[in-house]
C-alpha cells in the first residue's frame, strides 16, 4: 500500500537527486529546482530548463540505494519549535502546482513511512513497547485518513462562522492532492533523516499490519504529547461524530474516577493541582528516551502558566484571528470537555464580543504561536478602578489531549506495560488484528474484510455550537 505526503509548500522547490530518477524515459540526477514562473513550471538541472506540468514525479531507478534531499524544508509550523532544515527521504518525488505555492510530495510505501514517523514523533531511543504502540495507532490512524479521504462528502464542512461566533477544527479534508501532510497538523514525517535505531525497526517489524479494530472499524487513532490527567473527547475536538474509543480516559493504573471536569470549579481544582498519573513525570530519562531534542526545549508541559497584559492580549488576539475586540475585559469559558479542555470561548472587549472554538483555534488565538491546550482557567487583575489589567492563564497538557498520551504511554513502558496493555488503556474497547495482502484477518474467526470497509468514515458537518463546540 503506498501513499502520498505533503512535505514542503514553498515557492521554489529545491532538491538533490542521489541516484538515477526517472519521469518517462527522461533521467534525471544531482541538484534541481523547480520554479513557477506564472502559470508554468520551470525544472532547472544542470542539464538546462524544460518546462514541466503540475504532477510531474521523479521515480528512482534503484529504490534501495537511491534517495533524495529537500532543502529548506520547514517544520513545526506555526508552532513555537518551528524551524527549517534539510531532509533526505527515500522514494517517489511529485511535484504539484497548488496556485498559491508549490507543493513537493513523497510518494513510498506505508510500512517504509511508519519507519520515519515513529523516529520523527519521537525519539528514536524510546523502549520497544512504546514504539509498537505508535507503530499500531500511526498504521491505524493513516489507514482511516485515506479512507475518510476517499469517502468525503461535497458538503463536508469544518467551520462555523457568523457575526456572533467562529467554530472551526481542522482535520483531515484540509489535503486534497496528498493523502497525508508531513507535520503536526498529521503525523510528523521527516524522511530518514532522522536515525533508525534497531528498535525502530523491531517495533515496525514486530506489529507489521497490525491495527487497532472497534468492532469491525478500524480506529482512528489519535494522540497527543500530554493529555494532562485525562483524555478528552474526539468531537469535543474535531468533527460531532462519537468514537467511543476516544473518550475520556483516566492517565493512571487505578482509573479512580474525578470530578466532572466540564464544570468551572472541577476543572479549576483538578488544573491548579498534580494529580498522581502516567504523565505527570519529570524524569528526566523517560522524557529524553521519548522527546526529540526540540521537544525538549518544552519543560512545563503537565502544568503551565502565561501571563498577558490587557493591551498584549488585545493585540494579540487581532493578530491572530483578524477580528478587532478592541480592549479585551473578560475571557469566559462557555464550555468545557471532559478533559477540562475549553471547547467553547467567549472573549468580550470595547468593539466586540465573540464565541470562538475549538480546542485549536483557541490555541491559536491566544498564542503568538500555540498554547500548550486549551485546559487552562483564566485569573484576572484589576486596577483601583476594576479595570482589568493583566491575564494570567493557568493550564495543564500539551496537545489536543485525545487517544494516547505519548508521555503517559512512555511512563507506562517504563512500569513494565507491554504495547498492548498501553493501547488498551488509552483505546477502551479495542482490539488488535493484522492486515494481508490488503484484507483484514480477523482472529479465531474464518472470514476476512477489506480494510476499507471497516474503517471510519466521519461526515460530520459544521459544529453544533451548542454541544460540540
Amino acid at each position: 500500500m503506498n501513499l502520498s505526503v505533503g512535505i514542503l509548500f514553498a515557492p521554489c522547490i529545491k532538491f538533490r537527486l542521489n541516484g538515477i530518477y526517472r519521469n518517462e524515459e527522461q533521467t534525471y540526477t544531482g541538484e534541481c529546482s523547480v520554479i513557477k514562473n506564472e502559470e508554468v513550471l520551470i525544472l532547472q538541472t544542470s542539464a538546462g530548463q524544460q518546462t514541466i506540468s503540475s504532477g510531474f514525479t521523479l521515480t528512482p531507478d534503484e529504490h534501495e540505494q537511491a534517495d533524495f534531499d529537500l532543502l529548506d524544508v520547514v517544520i513545526g509550523i506555526h508552532f513555537h519549535w518551528e524551524r527549517t532544515e534539510n531532509q533526505k527521504f527515500k522514494g517517489a518525488l511529485q511535484i504539484l502546482d497548488e496556485q498559491q505555492y508549490l507543493t513537493a510530495v513523497n510518494i513510498l510505501p506505508l510500512e517504509d513511512y511508519l519507519l520515519s514517523v515513529i523516529s520523527s514523533e519521537m525519539s528514536a531511543t524510546s523502549s520497544l513497547e512504546l514504539l509498537k504502540a505508535h507503530a499500531v495507532i500511526s498504521r491505524s490512524w493513516l489507514i482511516a485518513q485515506k479512507v475518510k479521504k476517499e469517502r468525503l462528502t461535497a458538503d463536508y464542512q469544518s467551520c462555523l462562522r457568523d457575526e456572533n461566533q467562529y467554530i472551526r477544527w481542522f482535520d483531515r479534508e484540509d489535503h486534497d492532492h496528498f493523502d497525508v501532510c508531513a507535520d503536526d497538523h498529521c503525523q510528523r514525517y521527516q524522511g530518514i533523516s532522522k536515525a533508525y535505531t534497531p528498535a525502530v525497526q523491531q517495533a515496525i517489524e514486530a506489529t507489521r499490519g497490525e491495527v487497532l479494530l472497534y468492532g469491525e472499524e478500524i480506529c482512528d487513532a489519535r494522540f497527543s504529547k500530554c493529555c494532562g490527567g485525562v483524555s478528552e473527547r474526539f468531537d469535543n475536538t474535531w468533527e460531532p461524530v462519537n468514537h467511543p474509543y476516544l473518550t475520556n480516559v483516566i492517565d493512571s493504573a487505578s482509573l479512580t474516577p474525578v470530578p466532572d471536569l466540564s464544570r468551572e470549579e472541577h476543572a479549576k481544582a483538578w488544573i491548579t493541582s498534580a494529580p498522581d498519573v502516567f504523565c505527570n513525570t519529570r524524569d528526566k530519562q523517560i522524557l529524553s528516551n521519548v522527546l526529540n531534542d526540540y521537544d525538549q526545549e518544552t519543560q512545563d508541559f503537565f502544568r503551565w502558566q502565561i501571563f498577558y497584559t490587557t493591551e498584549e492580549l488585545s493585540t494579540l488576539v487581532k493578530t491572530k484571528l483578524g477580528i478587532d475586540f478592541g480592549i479585551i475585559h473578560t475571557l469566559e469559558p462557555l464550555q468545557r470537555g471532559v478533559s477540562g479542555r475549553i471547547i467553547r470561548l467567549r472573549i468580550s472587549g470595547s468593539k466586540k464580543s465573540m464565541v470562538i472554538g475549538k480546542e485549536l483555534i483557541i490555541r491559536k488565538a491566544l498564542s503568538p504561536s500555540h498554547l500548550y491546550s486549551s485546559a487552562f482557567i483564566i485569573e484576572t487583575e484589576k486596577d483601583s478602578s476594576g479595570t482589568p489589567v493583566r491575564f494570567t492563564l493557568k493550564g495543564a497538557g500539551w496537545g489536543h489531549g485525545v487517544g494516547l498520551c505519548q508521555i503517559g504511554a512512555a511512563v507506562m513502558s517504563a512500569k513494565g506495560y507491554n504495547y498492548k496493555e498501553i493501547l488498551t488503556h488509552y483505546f477502551p474497547g479495542t482490539k488488535i488484528e493484522t492486515i494481508e495482502n490488503g484484507e483484514l484477518k480477523i482472529e479465531n474467526e474464518n472470514s476476512s474484510v477489506s480494510f476499507a470497509a471497516t474503517s471510519s468514515i466521519n461526515r460530520g458537518g459544521a459544529g453544533d455550537s451548542s454541544q460540540k463546540r
